[in-house]
């Protein structure tokens, strides 16, 4: 059962479910509302670069909507599980746009490929979030945050990345000789390097690509 709200803006209402206290505006995916009330109007954004967030590989968009008036609304997608990144003044946060459920109006974002992954179908697009405020996200299953260190770089399956602060160095690396991926290899020939200070977000699974499709 759903109890009064503790104030404005975003919450966890549930492992599968964001809730947003909405007083003024918002933004999210088209079509993750699934319940809301009060007075809100709910506004599809144009297509143009700032009414849509780059999704990894194949380069398409993820077209978004404000949410704007008094109320509450729910945001969902697919029963993934959610959670939520505060980001502060002066930090970047990147992130794989398909991960994206809700975020503050008070945050800004822009579309740039990720250096070092020029991979087939594409390259990877990310959406890199400024200013302060809340971003919603989703993922199959608990995410998990992992801290990069000078000291200790991590590697992350390119499937797998949700997304990392924005101050790491990012580039590509191969765990396989050749001859072992002609031999069959392990299927992880390619991986995403990420060096620096910071942390990076990883689903505990692959992208399936039927479900993408």
């Amino acid at each position: 059962m759903v109890q009064p709200a503790d104030g404005p803006g975003m919450s966890v209402q549930t492992a599968k479910s964001i809730r947003y206290v909405v007083n003024g505006e918002m933004l999210a995916r088209q079509g993750a509302m699934v319940a809301y009330r009060g007075n809100l109007q709910f506004e599809r954004k144009g297509q143009g670069v700032g009414g849509m967030l780059k999704r990894a590989v194949t380069g398409e968009g993820l077209p978004l909507m404000a949410v704007r008036g008094q109320g509450e609304a729910w945001f969902a997608h697919e029963a993934q599980n959610c959670f939520i990144v505060d980001v502060e003044q002066g930090d970047e946060f990147t992130v794989n746009g398909r991960n994206v459920l809700c975020f503050d109006a008070t945050l800004a974002y822009r579309i740039q490929t990720v250096k070092g992954a020029g991979i087939a179908g594409g390259g990877l697009f990310n959406s890199v979030f400024t200013g302060h405020g809340r971003l919603g996200l989703i993922c199959e299953g608990n995410p998990l945050v992992i801290p990069v260190s000078p000291q200790q770089p991590v590697y992350v399956d390119t499937d797998a990345v949700v997304g990392w602060t924005a101050r790491l160095h990012t580039s590509l690396h191969r765990s396989q000789s050749i001859g072992s991926m002609l031999r069959g290899g392990s299927g992880e020939s390619v991986q995403l390097k990420l060096e620096g200070e910071g942390y990076v977000v990883v689903r505990p699974s692959e992208l399936t690509p039927q479900k993408e499709h």
